[in-house]
């Protein structure tokens, strides 16, 4: 069972992780695909195959999973401690990060690079792959971004009702310190 302490630091690290993650997805969205999709196909299909390549590090699988594993720890934790403040929301921000940006990502996302990945950048039939591409990928890639942020609010919100519950604020900042 999580002590106060660790599910206060856990859940901090899953809304700031939530946050991080949103904040890639929402660059994807807002510049990244935006820009890609002004350039010659075989030159956006090149660049985004890369990339997806780039992509495969520890930096962004350690913020990616382990946010996901945050998350899963403290919609489980929250099922153990159901009539607790701010329970639901933490099952609800685990919830989130877990469908909308996991479990999108690799039944959506993740199919499409693979696509790519498998695409000649040069060949005519692929510039019709990178259109298509270029509007599903994006969409999904927006409900990853909403999910992700979503999420964060869920896990931030849930910390202010631990603070708010009568008694908790001051255990509420033992925990933190």
């Amino acid at each position: 069972m999580l002590t106060g302490r660790l599910l206060v630091v856990l859940t901090c690290l899953a809304a700031l992780g939530s946050s991080l993650i949103a904040g890639v997805f929402f660059a994807f969205s807002a510049i990244v695909m935006t820009a890609l999709g002004r350039l010659p196909p075989h030159q956006g299909i090149a660049a985004m195959q890369s990339i997806n390549i780039a992509v495969i590090n520890p930096w962004f699988f350690a913020a990616f999973f382990g946010t996901a594993a945050a998350s899963a720890v403290l919609a489980i934790a929250s099922l153990l401690r159901w009539g607790e403040p701010g329970a639901m929301l933490l099952l609800a921000g685990g919830g989130l990060y877990l469908v909308g940006s996991i479990l999108v990502t690799m039944l959506c996302n993740v199919p499409l690079n693979d696509a790519l990945a498998a695409a000649e950048a040069e060949s005519i039939e692929s510039a019709g792959l990178w259109k298509r591409y270029l509007v599903a990928w994006t969409a999904w890639n927006h409900v990853r971004t909403a999910a992700s942020l979503a999420a964060a609010a869920a896990f931030l919100l849930a910390l202010m009702k631990m603070i708010a519950a009568p008694g908790q604020s001051m255990r509420f900042l033992a925990a933190v310190m």
